[in-house]
């Protein structure tokens, strides 16, 4: 039989492996994915791709989860898996990862509880019984002689945000501190904002009755509830006009919520906005877009809490949308705010607008009623006025010297306070992205906006009448498809 080369599947098959093995030396050295994704979550952003630049030495990554887990947990460690190849591959070597499975290890069990990753409690199904199982699913991160640690991973959502905020800690040579002002015991407690911070920067409690340290990069002021004594306030004063920065969450409202009332305090606290443009009113905020409380209402025979929209309450979705640090945010809540107004302003004076109560408000002054129910508080029934303004930055230069420092202002005494503002998730992401903004540290503010956190309509869009048009369009668009089916049927017979 005559062989016939061109009728061969030898060549085409020999083509094809050759073929395959150069993609593979090629996929070896190169990294890429397609991500559809609007906020492109599954793939490394910008700003970690940055990090992973200044990573100048073997940083190596000891993931320590256990095998077999159910659902969820078990596409957590291929995602894990997936997204530590694409940090190893954009670091040309200097980011190396290793898992291992402590559960059948006592020695491996013994390192990971010594690196910070400890077991935790999982139920499982196994055999058709449900049993609880000790299972590890953690990651220690190392450089040079320095450890940073996710404990447990128990989700994707802000894993990249969670991984790189800590290299990024790992290969800082210099540390930056926040001050938080002493204001005593009657002041709000920032626990839970502290700890966020610890995350990236040295928290310091400060003494502002004495010269404040140079070594405060950002300094918060909250809590403030009178006038400061002169001394407080000119160190206060020194540390902005020598460069420093400040985050201020600051009214001049006194809330009592027992009595439902407000009062008015004088603090010369607020002079410190003055020089930079800056003024907060005594109006009080009321927003359509509000959170709920909880009031006792007669329902028959028997008293009940029923939830009812509270307008002192807002929730705001108006942000600057050229503003990168609040540019991708969705929403935050504030908790009894005033209003923000800019003065006159020199021209070494830059102000910039934040965020904004929504196009359905409304503001209280002179007498403040806080009752939540609209039928003994009519006045939280009429919110029609345009969004007013609840945050801003300013920037101010010193003409002599040229340094320049920043404020950025919040008007809520409650929006640090572990009770109020300090509690939401969402406030966390403004104030991770304020204090590196301060800081002059842009790096993270676009990757913490990446995860969807809240998508709800817009309230200015979905009106009445939207709804009614919607509600007929649906009606008929079935009963089109009924008469097409029932046409094609009797058709067909």
């Amino acid at each position: 039989m005559k062989f016939d080369l061109r009728k061969s599947v030898l060549i085409p098959a020999a083509l094809l492996l050759v073929g395959l093995v150069l993609l593979n030396l090629i996929a070896r050295n190169s990294y890429f994915r397609w991500d559809f994704t609007d906020t492109k979550m599954y793939s490394l952003s910008s700003s970690t791709k940055k990090v992973i630049g200044r990573v100048d030495d073997l940083l190596n990554v000891k993931v320590y989860f256990s095998d077999n887990l159910p659902g969820q947990y078990g596409n957590n460690r291929r995602y894990l898996q997936d997204i530590l190849e694409e940090y190893a591959a954009i670091s040309k070597g200097n980011i190396r990862f290793e898992f291992y499975v402590p559960d059948t290890d006592e020695a491996l069990e013994e390192e990971a509880q010594k690196s910070g990753v400890q077991p935790v409690q999982l139920q499982v199904i196994e055999k058709d019984e449900a049993i609880v199982k000790k299972v590890f699913m953690g990651v220690a991160i190392y450089f040079e002689d320095q450890r940073e640690v996710i404990p447990v991973v128990l989700s994707t959502t802000g894993l990249e945000y969670e991984i790189t905020t800590r290299i990024k800690k790992l290969v800082e040579k210099k540390k930056k501190f926040v001050g938080i002002i002493n204001t005593g015991d009657d002041g709000p407690q920032t626990n839970t904002l502290s700890q966020i911070f610890r995350q990236r920067y040295e928290v310091r409690p400060v003494d502002i009755s004495t010269e404040i340290p140079s070594n405060i990069n950002v300094l918060i002021v909250t809590g403030v509830k009178d006038s400061l004594e002169t001394g407080s306030l000119t160190n206060l004063e020194n540390f902005l006009e020598n460069g420093g920065n400040m985050f201020v969450a600051q009214n001049p409202l006194h809330i009592d919520l027992q009595t439902q009332k407000a009062e008015v305090f004088q603090s010369n606290v607020f002079d410190l906005l003055k020089p930079f443009g800056l003024s907060v009113t005594e109006n009080l905020i009321l927003d359509k877009s509000c959170g709920r409380v909880n009031v006792m209402q007669d329902m028959g025979f028997i008293r009940m809490n029923v939830p009812m929209e509270y307008p002192f309450l807002p929730i705001i979705r108006s942000f600057n949308a050229e503003e990168a640090l609040v540019s991708g945010l969705e929403q935050v809540h504030v908790f009894f705010s005033t209003e923000i107004e800019f003065d006159s302003v020199a021209a070494n004076v830059t102000t910039v607008p934040l965020f904004s109560s929504s196009n359905k408000s409304g503001i209280m002054t002179g007498f403040y009623n806080l009752g939540p129910d609209p039928k003994q508080n009519p006045q939280l029934r009429n919110l029609n006025q345009p969004g007013k303004l609840v945050a801003a930055r300013s920037e101010l230069v010193n003409e002599e010297t040229g340094v320049v420092s920043q404020i950025i202002l919040v008007a809520d005494n409650r929006f640090l306070s572990d009770d109020g503002g300090g509690a939401v998730p969402e406030n966390h992401i403004f104030m991770m992205n304020a204090i590196d903004f301060l800081m002059g540290d842009r790096d993270l503010i676009a990757l913490r906006s990446r995860e969807i956190t809240d998508r709800k309509l817009d309230e200015d869009k979905v009106t009445d009448e939207a709804k009614r048009t919607w509600k007929w369009v649906n009606g008929l668009l079935a009963l089109i498809i009924d008469c097409w089916v029932w046409i094609n049927a009797f058709t067909a017979t």
